[in-house]
């Protein structure tokens, strides 16, 4: 066993060393050849039977790792079907991405407000869920003409190569959804992922400029200071109390298992030879989040965790999605920028998110522009899940700040608060 152990390990190593060549077929000629000139040569002191045994452990490592090298879904990239309730409209952006874009316009018979709404949707490099796709109809039946649109290599929209995914990408892509929507000024509401290329927007002055009121939902770390911070998350999540998803996952067969692992800590390039971009994104599947999706749901709801998506809707561009991680880890703090926003803005922040705590407060403590806090109680980081009364609470608090009314929560915390919050756990 340990000589078969060591062939897999030979070959994991070799797979890093070419960077996973021709679907790691050059690691795999290169085992297996290595390995049997040696078994070869090193038994032929040997009995026949013993050098039969040896060549048999190679045989069966080879027979085993060729499934790394074998692709079990299309390798160019097949896209989801276009929903049935809302048209899928595609468009080029000035920076050359094309995107998914949906829109929502205002309920008839509903008084309907004169600035659009844009949403920015959590991943990076997904697909909108059939669950905020409910919430952006809820919005729209508020009189709001909501427009969302899917991150460059995510969901419907089209791949870019991969060295050009980045968070600096993500925030222009922004600026140019606003310049082809022909609007002087939009709202924006960034959740999660979303919020960060939100806040990133509004340091820079000329795309804060286009933005009239912001609202930054459960934001991950806006820079590479603020992802190197030590920090807690909320109150306890559902992750560790639910049942674990259901469905197949593409990170059992050994092919995705290897490229994605290899991907996730920093073996393997991003754009390497194993799998492409286009394959990995086919191959995903939602049971492949894992702990992720119930670690944005209260514990006390662990044992009704909606579901999401659907497996025809869902996508998720694992490998462009830690490109864009990557690139944000690397970059120098925002905070200095972001002191001269002037953008009137909210920060949505969880009871039970799953979040840093300190990613959201670090937010409030550097942009002066950031008019109020809303702390909703009971909910996870996907605030409007669709359980109780989530979706509605979540929409009194963006329709109270986007109309300039008092906000249905007290404003907490403040900058004020910030100490007595993370120090309490809260």
């Amino acid at each position: 066993m340990s000589a078969f152990g060591g062939l897999i390990v030979l070959f994991l190593a070799l797979i890093i060393a070419t960077d996973g060549a021709r679907n790691g077929l050059t690691a795999w000629l290169l085992t297996f050849l290595a390995t049997t000139a040696a078994t070869l040569w090193l038994g032929r002191r040997h009995t026949r039977r013993t050098q039969l045994r040896r060549l048999l452990i190679v045989a069966a490592a080879a027979a085993l790792t060729i499934t790394v090298c074998v692709p079990t879904v299309p390798t160019q990239r097949r896209y989801p079907a276009d929903l049935p309730f809302v048209v899928t409209q595609h468009w080029r952006l000035a920076t050359g991405s094309r995107v998914a874009v949906y829109h929502y316009p205002p309920a008839p018979g509903v008084a309907r407000h004169a600035t659009p709404l844009v949403y920015l949707h959590g991943g990076p490099i997904r697909g909108i869920s059939l669950l905020d796709h409910t919430f952006l109809r809820l919005l729209a039946r508020h009189g709001y003409d909501v427009y969302a649109y899917e991150q460059a290599g995510g969901g419907r929209s089209e791949l870019l190569p991969m060295k050009q995914y980045t968070i600096d990408r993500l925030t222009t892509d922004l600026g140019a959804f606003i310049d082809h929507l022909g609007e002087e000024q939009v709202d924006v509401l960034g959740f999660s992922s979303g919020a960060i290329v939100l806040i990133r927007a509004l340091a820079d002055p000329r795309q804060a400029a286009r933005v009239r009121r912001a609202i930054i939902a459960e934001p991950g770390p806006m820079d590479g200071p603020t992802a190197r911070v030590d920090g807690h998350p909320g109150e306890p999540s559902a992750r560790g109390a639910a049942a674990g998803p259901r469905g197949p996952r593409s990170t059992y067969l050994p092919r995705y298992g290897v490229a994605f692992g290899l991907m996730r800590f920093g073996l393997l390039g991003f754009d390497n030879g194993l799998i492409s971009q286009a394959e990995g994104a086919n191959a995903f599947t939602a049971a492949d989040l894992g702990s992720d999706t119930a670690s944005a749901y209260c514990a006390h709801d662990a044992h009704r965790i909606p579901s999401e998506d659907s497996p025809q809707n869902f996508s998720f561009n694992a490998a462009a999605s830690l490109r864009v991680q990557q690139t944000l880890i690397d970059s120098p703090s925002l905070a200095p920028q972001l002191r001269h926003s002037r953008t009137p803005a909210m920060l949505m922040i969880a009871e039970c998110s799953a979040q840093i705590r300190q990613w959201a407060t670090t937010v409030l403590a550097a942009d002066p522009a950031i008019e109020r806090t809303q702390y909703l109680t009971d909910v996870g980081h996907h605030m409007w899940n669709g359980l109780d009364d989530n979706n509605q609470r979540a929409a009194t608090v963006i329709a109270g700040f986007l109309e300039d009314r008092p906000g249905p929560l007290p404003n907490y915390p403040t900058r004020d608060d910030i100490p007595a919050f993370l120090q309490d756990h809260r």
